[in-house]
């Protein structure tokens, strides 16, 4: 029984984690951009779950504001900051993103306090029973269903549509894509409205998870996003997926057995060390 709990809990912290990650892997797998500023369109999506979903009560009205303004905050991050040093080596944009992380922080904090906000009346908290005795929280079997739908669009986009089709091409060979009629600025406005929308998302559903969101509610998740994508192979949506969940189990399973030992954070990164001395390239990179 406990050896079932802990997987399925950690099935439902990889599935947040996968969300915050599939955006940062459209990010880096087009550009070569390591976008730490992401973390940042994770909690503008939290807050904007918390104060939508107080003000009308619906939290399908939030999710679809939260997606719709991180989206939107995300092409203007790439428009205004990345784009203009597309020429620039990789670790320019890096600092630039991480001084843009450090800014919404510090917006964060003034615009709505350093304390916190939380739900008046948390949506989707009722206990659900499965089979053998597991028990979830709505709220936790919604979040792995929706990673669960977003997974499969996301690979029905890339595969059966043309804009899929133009994204794939633009990273193998800019230049040869746009001789073709890809238009490159359009690709990559999708690329990024897409991955800053699923980091909105994810941003809603741990606000919901914890009823709590705070100015530096990105930071961890931020940082086991950029683990996750150099475990599953930089770039790998597939890779990105798997070694989430891995590492969600992970964790969870190190929790009752390291616990004394390591928190939950620490064991995660104590885990990223031993496979990259193990396999350099990631567990599930590509030959």
């Amino acid at each position: 029984m406990l050896f079932l709990e802990l997987i399925a809990q950690g099935l439902v912290q990889g599935s947040i984690y996968a969300l915050v990650a599939l955006g940062l892997t459209l990010v880096y797998g087009l550009l070569r951009i390591l976008h730490v500023a992401h973390a940042a369109l994770f909690t503008l999506g939290g807050y904007l779950g918390v104060m939508v979903t107080n003000a009308t009560g619906s939290l399908s009205l939030a999710f679809v504001i939260a997606m719709v303004a991180a989206g939107l905050t995300g092409v203007a991050m790439y428009r205004l900051c990345y784009e203009p040093m597309l020429k620039q080596p990789p670790f320019v944009a890096l600092i630039a993103s991480i001084g843009l992380y450090i800014a919404f922080e510090e917006i964060f904090r003034i615009v709505f306090g350093a304390s916190g906000l939380s739900y008046m009346a948390p949506p989707l908290q009722q206990q659900v029973e499965l089979f053998g005795g597991l028990q979830f929280k709505q709220a936790e079997l919604m979040v792995m269903a929706g990673t669960a739908a977003i997974i499969a669009v996301l690979a029905y986009l890339q595969t059966r549509t043309r804009i899929g089709v133009a994204c794939q091409a633009t990273v193998s060979d800019p230049q040869m894509a746009q001789s073709f009629g890809i238009k490159l600025q359009q690709v990559r406005d999708i690329n990024f409205f897409v991955g800053s929308a699923l980091a909105g998302f994810a941003g809603v559903w741990v606000a919901l998870l914890n009823n709590l969101v705070e100015p530096t509610m990105g930071s961890v998740p931020s940082y086991k996003g950029l683990a996750i994508i150099v475990l599953g192979g930089m770039g790998s949506v597939r890779g990105t997926l798997m070694a989430a969940l891995v590492l969600g189990v992970v964790e969870s399973f190190g929790t009752i057995y390291l616990g004394k030992l390591l928190d939950r954070n620490a064991i995660a990164f104590a885990f990223l060390i031993v496979v990259l001395m193990l396999r350099p390239q990631g567990l599930f990179a590509r030959s």
